[in-house]
């Protein structure tokens, strides 16, 4: 049914913030080197992370392994969105300082507004709370065991983890290199600044995740972008209160920032996906209608093992995407093309 709008109300979105700090890469970086299911996605080279081990104290492998069964790496993210500071003395000491319910409703996660009476109930000693918080997590590979893991675990014994985790992983791998590492972040962070004062916040969010189409929601009212290169090329997305989440992969450029030949990684991506007569029909296809990838098949009159081969390497650049059963064309990506080449050789 047609629609008659009698109303000048524009459609709600959001507030896009960014922000930057070596703590994030350092929490990452323990998050990334404890993650066995994703660590050999990652772009680091497979012999990095037992290179990198070869240099750590027996105590930190050991702290290590507690971070691995207990996924500890998520408090110190959630601690950091509270903390809102660089310093990792003085975030030590925010820690220190914390007591038991403070720190354990900080860490428990952020489910939703429905759940903050809950959350504050677990993280005041409540058995029913904590029940009730993993029940409402149970779709998420590890928030219920982490859910419990906090409920349970002594604070005094939680908060010496932390910072020794962290003050470990900063002193042995971030501040050797913390000229660089900072350097490679307050790059990023301005190009992306930069380019907030000429998009919309959706593009925003599109361009600096690499794809990523991020909608409004109920109850979110601001994205919070924090650029981060341990975990190239995944994006990680995680909630706090009111707040989306995209610790997104830093841009070819911001690694090699004297080097204005560098282009983005992302822009790479995009035109290698397009460099190929079978993917450039998909893409028209497309963009004709959303399509399943039988449709595709039979329309090309291909086999669906080449196909679904092509489609793969379109989703990856992020030029395709999916909704519900069939493949769509994300056109944001597209319309953005030939400006992200402009900005590039003009830079």
């Amino acid at each position: 049914m047609d629609i008659l709008h009698i109303t000048s109300r524009k459609r709600d979105t959001y507030q896009v913030e960014l922000t930057h700090s070596p703590l994030w890469e350092c929490a990452l970086g323990i998050a990334a080197i404890t993650n066995k299911q994703l660590i050999d996605t990652l772009e680091k080279p497979n012999s990095y992370w037992p290179t990198l081990k070869e240099n750590f104290s027996d105590e930190l492998l050991r702290e290590l392994l507690y971070v691995e069964e207990n996924n500890t790496w998520k408090a110190l993210l959630q601690l950091l969105h509270y903390y809102k500071g660089t310093s990792l003395s003085d975030f030590c000491q925010y820690i220190n300082e914390l007591d038991a319910y403070e720190l354990k409703f900080i860490c428990f996660p952020y489910i939703g507004e429905s759940y903050q009476e809950v959350r504050k109930s677990a993280a005041q000693g409540d058995s029913a709370a904590n029940l009730k918080l993993i029940k409402a997590t149970e779709d998420n590979p590890f928030f219920p065991q982490y859910v419990d893991f906090l409920f349970k675990v002594e604070t005094a014994r939680l908060k010496q983890h932390l910072i020794y985790v962290m003050t470990s992983w900063f002193n042995t791998v971030i501040k050797p290199k913390l000229e660089r590492i900072e350097q490679i972040l307050e790059f990023d962070y301005k190009s992306k600044l930069n380019r907030k004062q000429k998009l919309n916040p959706e593009e925003l969010v599109h361009w600096a995740t690499g794809g990523v189409h991020y909608v409004p929601e109920p109850s979110v009212y601001k994205v919070l972008l924090i650029p981060q290169f341990i975990y190239r090329p995944w994006n990680i997305e995680a909630d706090i209160e009111g707040t989306k989440v995209f610790y997104y992969p830093v841009a070819n450029e911001s690694l090699s920032p004297d080097d204005k030949y560098m282009p983005s990684n992302f822009l790479v991506q995009k035109y290698k996906a397009l460099g190929d007569d079978v993917r450039l029909r998909i893409v028209k296809l497309l963009c004709e209608k959303d399509r399943s990838l039988q449709d595709i098949t039979n329309m090309l009159d291909m086999g669906k093992s080449t196909v679904h081969h092509h489609l793969k390497i379109l989703r990856a650049s992020k030029i395709v995407g999916m909704k519900e059963t069939k493949y769509a064309l994300k056109e944001n990506a597209l319309n953005m093309l030939a400006e992200e080449l402009s900005e590039y050789l003009n830079r």
